[in-house]
């Protein structure tokens, strides 16, 4: 049934997001920073867009040094993922303990294709500070906390759904669409509706378990 509570103790790494929380306790003074920090990098983001925005802008609308940002977020890319990080944990708990058929209850196969279309939908608003957070070292997205637990309950609903099949490898086809780059691909340039996409993500997860 995906992630059920006992696997959950399984999972440790993959619980790990980029974002404040997961960190030792800080000092007041830094607490306050880093907050700052990423409600202006959220305001401009999506007020210009997160292609459009340098660590410098964010630095001076957060009033810090860009030293600070550099320290603790590594790259714009760190400094989107911990924007999102929020809303992925949000995600992330609609699947462990949310309502069916995305949280658990429901067969795999219809979690597998309840999951792809929230993320989906999750992707229509947030595209592009996604795409920022997936960019940088080359598939450094892979190793990151969300992705690995996405991966760890696709994989597990695949080898509940199909079991005679190649759990890892299919987990990782059903995932290649729900990648930002790819999705900004079938939104702008191919012209793809939302509506489109998550038909297709269902007709996807369909044929390759159940070959119908």
């Amino acid at each position: 049934m995906g992630v059920s509570s006992s696997e959950l103790n399984e999972l440790p790494v993959a619980l790990e997001l980029p974002v404040v929380g997961q960190a030792p306790r800080q000092r007041a003074d830094a607490a306050r920073n880093h907050e700052r920090v990423l409600c202006a990098a959220a305001r401009l983001f999506a007020e210009l867009g997160a292609e459009n925005v340098s660590m410098d802008a964010i630095a001076a609308a957060a009033g810090v040094g860009k030293g600070t940002l550099f320290r603790r977020f590594g790259d714009r890319a760190g400094l989107a993922g911990a924007v999102l990080g929020e809303h992925e944990i949000a995600f992330q708990d609609q699947i462990i303990r949310g309502p069916t058929p995305l949280g658990p209850g429901a067969p795999p196969l219809e979690r597998l294709k309840a999951f792809g279309t929230a993320y989906l939908e999750f992707l229509d608003s947030r595209s592009e500070l996604k795409f920022a957070a997936e960019a940088g070292v080359p598939a450094a997205r892979y190793g990151r906390g969300p992705f690995r637990f996405y991966r760890t309950h696709v994989v597990m609903l695949v080898r509940e759904a199909a079991p005679e099949m190649d759990a890892e490898f299919l987990a990782d086809c059903l995932l290649a669409p729900l990648m930002a780059d790819f999705f900004l691909y079938q939104r702008k340039v191919r012209e793809r509706s939302l509506p489109e996409l998550v038909d297709a993500y269902r007709s996807l997860v369909e044929r390759l378990l159940t070959g119908r």
